[in-house]
């Protein structure tokens, strides 16, 4: 059997040693290799078949580009100074999970302040998928009328394209009493199981198993709370939490989330389900208590600025040894970041609903561990070894949340770097400049880094595949040139 992404016919993954005689001979590849695709990405833009019938593994690379993905390519035109001022658009890892929570409540909930982002289009097409109606405001409210849900299923071929897709299991199974979500997808940052979700709903009742790559999770008899601990190896899980914490709404009882995600998204989460009718404790702590209701109402809500977004400009400025003002802004959200600018020589002061970061000489060195909130960020760790890569002296990065998150290493190396990977850790040896050079997008965190680099380089920085960059940040070459920024879009 060959499991392949969505939009995507099975001759445009055949193996390039394999397809041109087959298909010469009227042969179905797929059924002659009576293979099994892994469904990971070797270099973003091949993959990996193992053929079982041959007893190998063959790369395999499409002859032609489909699906929703753009090819657009970034020209980054560098080095610039910046100035002026940007305001922070709202977070897209809070707005994905309160998307799903509309499905709780049926009716018509209002979103305000979530971004235009293609991560939040394709929960817009999951959510539509289940029946509900999404639409958007000439304000730029977002608008879901989850009146009906009459199919229960996320499918495969939305859901492989975000990792969030999996937070509508929770909502799903406490609702309707029964969800199908095909296993998530989204960035190749490193593995991110799902047995933590899949651990806390059993704990509430649930019946699950998986078959054909989807989860089936039933409760006919209703979810019941329960005391769950929700701790793994690399710490707390989010959106495992998000799921949790949704479906023990509407259970009987009382559930207790002991080492839940203290991340703002998630206090952002629970105050809208709050808002929503649910009774939640315990809100930005590692427990939640939650005591379940029989129904919860529809909702409008503004959700939280993006502190991801914002600690990207903030490097934006660093880099570029300028100032920037930053509005809608929560310096309190990103309280380890700002610790480590002010130790790296960057100031960044509040004023008004936002603040003023600044870089006026030359960047010191720093030893930076990513952990779970409130410790640094995992989602600013690439942004900020760019920015150490022109520190005087040496650096060292830890990443203890997602240990492979480094394809970035490679490419900023391109650019003349000096990062040397050691495990989960890379020492980042400062180096007087940056140099222009053709790289490639990776994920959504790393393409990011990749602009802050060509913004400091010398020369013109060609960025490829940068669909990466539009799943988080909205239209980000247009909020950056008027900035100083020199960045030309040509669609791919």
């Amino acid at each position: 059997m060959l499991f392949r992404r969505g939009g995507e016919s099975v001759k445009d993954f055949l193996p390039r040693d394999v397809s041109s005689s087959q298909q010469a001979n009227n042969i179905n590849p797929a059924s002659q290799m009576k293979s099994v695709a892994v469904m990971v990405s070797a270099n973003s833009i091949d993959y990996l078949v193992l053929d079982i019938y041959n007893c190998k593994i063959v790369r395999c690379q499409p002859q032609i580009v489909k699906g929703k993905q753009s090819m657009d390519v970034f020209r980054v035109e560098g080095p610039v100074r910046l100035s002026g001022s940007v305001r922070i658009n709202g977070s897209k890892n809070a707005s994905l999970p309160i998307m799903a929570a509309t499905i709780l409540a049926p009716g018509e909930s209002i979103l305000k302040a979530v971004p235009h982002l293609s991560d939040i289009s394709v929960c817009g097409e999951l959510l539509e998928g289940l029946g509900c109606k999404i639409t958007r405001g000439s304000n730029g409210d977002l608008c879901i009328d989850s009146t009906v849900i009459d199919n229960p299923v996320g499918e495969y071929e939305i859901v492989c394209r975000m990792r969030a897709g999996i937070c509508i299991l929770g909502p799903l199974l406490a609702r309707c009493g029964r969800a199908e979500v095909s296993m998530p997808g989204g960035c190749a940052i490193g593995d991110r199981p799902v047995n933590l979700h899949l651990k806390g709903l059993k704990a509430l009742g649930a019946q699950i198993h998986l078959k054909n790559g989807y989860i089936i999770a039933e409760a006919p008899n209703g979810l019941k709370g329960k005391e769950i601990f929700m701790g793994g190896p690399f710490g707390s899980t989010v959106l495992g939490t998000a799921n949790v914490l949704m479906a023990a709404t509407l259970a009987k009882g009382r559930t207790v989330i002991e080492s839940a995600a203290c991340e703002p998204e998630i206090a952002d989460l629970a105050n809208c389900l709050n808002k929503m009718g649910a009774r939640i404790t315990g809100i930005g702590s590692p427990r939640l208590t939650i005591d379940g209701v029989e129904q919860l109402q529809p909702v409008s809500y503004e959700v939280v600025p993006d502190r991801i977004e914002a600690g990207t400009f903030i490097v934006a400025a660093a880099i570029t040894a300028s100032e920037l003002q930053l509005q809608h802004c929560r310096l309190d959200d990103m309280m380890a970041v700002v610790d480590t600018l002010r130790h790296i020589g960057i100031s960044i002061e509040a004023e008004g609903d936002g603040c003023v970061v600044a870089r006026r000489g030359p960047i010191k060195t720093a030893e930076i561990t990513t952990q779970p909130y409130p410790g640094f960020p995992t989602d600013l760790q690439a942004q900020f070894m760019v920015l150490l890569s022109l520190a005087e002296g040496n650096s060292v990065v830890i990443e203890k949340v997602f240990p492979d998150r480094f394809m970035h290493v490679a490419e900023l190396n391109r650019m003349a770097a000096n990062l040397r990977k050691e495990g989960p850790t890379v020492i980042v040896a400062g180096v007087k400049k940056l140099i222009a050079a053709q790289v490639m997008a990776s994920d959504l965190r790393a393409s990011a880094a990749l602009v802050l680099a060509g913004l400091a380089a010398e020369g013109i920085t060609t960025i490829n595949r940068v669909y990466h960059i539009d799943r988080g940040y909205e239209r980000i070459e247009e909020r950056l040139n008027p900035l100083g920024a020199k960045i030309i879009r040509e669609k791919g």
